[in-house]
């Protein structure tokens, strides 16, 4: 699907804020709401976890976890900023989130690994909240991130990479990390139950 580009109408940033405001408090029904496609506005999610709005990093933390709540991915593959009344594409470098913090914990015998991301969700991971392992850069190193809600994910950074490699095991049919009951392959055979 093509991008649209933005047009000379398109709503500006004040006017989404106060909408995205008005729509309540943490993490909206944005999966139910189906507004029509407003065009495309100059926001970018960078790799490095950082927003900006028109080339300009956006420095309010509370405006970005603002954001952050209105957040969906659709089946296009797009990112967009929904509203009950608009909604509006944006550009994602890579995922929308960044995990910072991670515990891993027992439970009924079982690990449990549970993230917080940088704009304050937590994610215990399990079936319905997976992690998934990308190796396709040029480098070769895997690339894990966590379903945050919906189609979005958190890429852990850095250092939680490395921390989770400390919880990779392998049976003899790969190297796999486990949590919340579900086992998540690294590699191409993605996660397993």
């Amino acid at each position: 699907m093509e991008n649209q580009a933005p047009s000379d109408d398109a709503p500006s940033l004040a006017a989404l804020v106060s909408r995205a405001e008005r729509a309540g408090k943490g993490a909206p029904p944005v999966e139910q709401w189906d507004p029509p496609f407003c065009g495309d506005i100059d926001m970018v999610i960078r790799a490095d976890g950082t927003w900006t709005y028109g080339g300009s990093p956006i420095g309010r933390e509370r405006l970005v976890r603002l954001f952050s709540t209105v957040l969906r991915k659709d089946a296009d593959g797009r990112t967009y900023l929904v509203t009950p009344v608009e909604k509006l594409g944006i550009t994602v470098e890579d995922a929308p989130f960044q995990a910072v913090e991670m515990s891993r914990d027992i439970s009924a015998g079982e690990p449990v690994l549970t993230f917080r991301t940088n704009v304050g969700d937590v994610v215990v991971c399990g079936p319905d909240l997976p992690l998934r392992f990308a190796n396709d850069g040029e480098d070769g190193a895997f690339r894990p991130y966590v379903t945050v809600r919906g189609r979005l994910e958190a890429r852990l950074t850095r250092a939680l990479a490395y921390d989770l490699a400390d919880f990779v095991e392998d049976d003899g049919d790969g190297p796999f990390v486990r949590s919340g009951g579900a086992r998540f392959a690294i590699g191409p055979a993605g996660a397993t139950a």
